[in-house]
């Protein structure tokens, strides 16, 4: 049902209906927002690359072909505006080094060490090369299936499984002595 309201609501705005358009911002905000919040963890930040991201799409409608879903579409016209404007503002990120003190204290209660290893783990999700950190987010963050997340990016589905594949490895090596060593008694 959700593809159809959306096709029909593209339609209306192609149409002239502009305000049709509103119909796909309520139904896509809160997934767009929180699509930019993986990338830059910054609640403010998010809703403005939202907002840039719909902006860009509405101006694209008319080149939307409609051969995949439309929140396909989105999701990539979305995933390219956060690229873009991400390497022009970069989000400050913290030496892996500096975090170690979060993962390793023994007198910090669970729900802080919880929080502190998410953390550590956002963080070095977004410290990966970009074609692996998008694959992951799209996969682990966002519940994309693995077509869905290689139709969003425009890449074969072997690619984006091989991303996966190696940003997983990324990750397993710089976190190895994070995660799995904090619990040691001195």
């Amino acid at each position: 049902m959700g593809d159809e309201a959306d096709r029909a609501a593209v339609q209306r705005v192609l149409e002239g209906e502009v305000d049709a358009f509103a119909e796909i911002v309520g139904r896509w905000q809160g997934p767009l927002v929180n699509l930019a919040h993986r990338f830059c963890h910054d609640p403010g930040l998010a809703e403005e690359l939202a907002q840039d991201a719909f902006v860009r799409a509405y101006r694209a409608l008319p080149r939307w072909r409609g051969e995949s879903r439309f929140s396909t579409w989105l999701f990539a016209v979305a995933l390219n505006v956060y690229r873009s404007r991400l390497r022009r503002v970069r989000v400050a990120e913290v030496p892996l080094d500096a975090l170690r003190g979060m993962a390793d204290s023994r007198f910090v209660d669970r729900e802080y060490e919880r929080r502190d290893r998410a953390e550590l783990v956002r963080r070095s999700v977004l410290s990966l090369p970009e074609k692996y950190r998008d694959a992951l987010v799209l996969f682990y963050f966002h519940d994309l299936d693995v077509a869905e997340a290689a139709r969003t990016l425009g890449l074969p589905e072997g690619t984006v499984k091989a991303q996966l594949h190696r940003g997983r490895a990324i990750l397993r090596r710089k976190l190895a002595g994070f995660l799995t060593g904090g619990d040691e008694e001195g």
